[in-house]
């Protein structure tokens, strides 16, 4: 049975429109393929994504693929998370860090977790 990807790919091109205009706070995984600590985080924003859909939205970008947004939010390193609402980066978190760091850092927005 194949997996749902709860957090959505976003790109340079598209990020105006997924990220800055949206809705919804959007947090946004800065990463690459080659990051091993990006692929320790991806399954937690996963995890959160599923928990809190219609709360706060959640997506990544691909540093190598996509350069400029990253260049624009000066993400020097990766894993780089930032929380953007109303178009504007509210709170970030550098490197690969348990669960419970990304809900205290982002707990402000994410709320009580939505139950279906």
């Amino acid at each position: 049975m194949a997996t749902i990807d709860r957090v959505r790919e976003v790109t340079d091109a598209s990020f105006e429109e997924d990220v800055l205009s949206s809705e919804l706070p959007v947090v946004i995984d800065f990463w690459a393929p080659w990051c091993g600590p990006c692929r320790a985080v991806h399954p937690i924003l996963e995890q959160l994504a599923e928990e809190h859909a219609g709360r706060v939205e959640f997506a990544k970008l691909n540093i190598d693929e996509h350069p400029e947004a990253a260049s624009r939010y000066d993400v020097f390193s990766i894993p780089t998370v930032i929380l953007f609402e109303d178009g504007e980066p509210r709170e970030t978190v550098i490197g690969a860090y348990p669960r419970s760091h990304f809900e205290r850092a982002f707990g402000p927005w994410l709320g009580e977790p939505v139950r279906d």
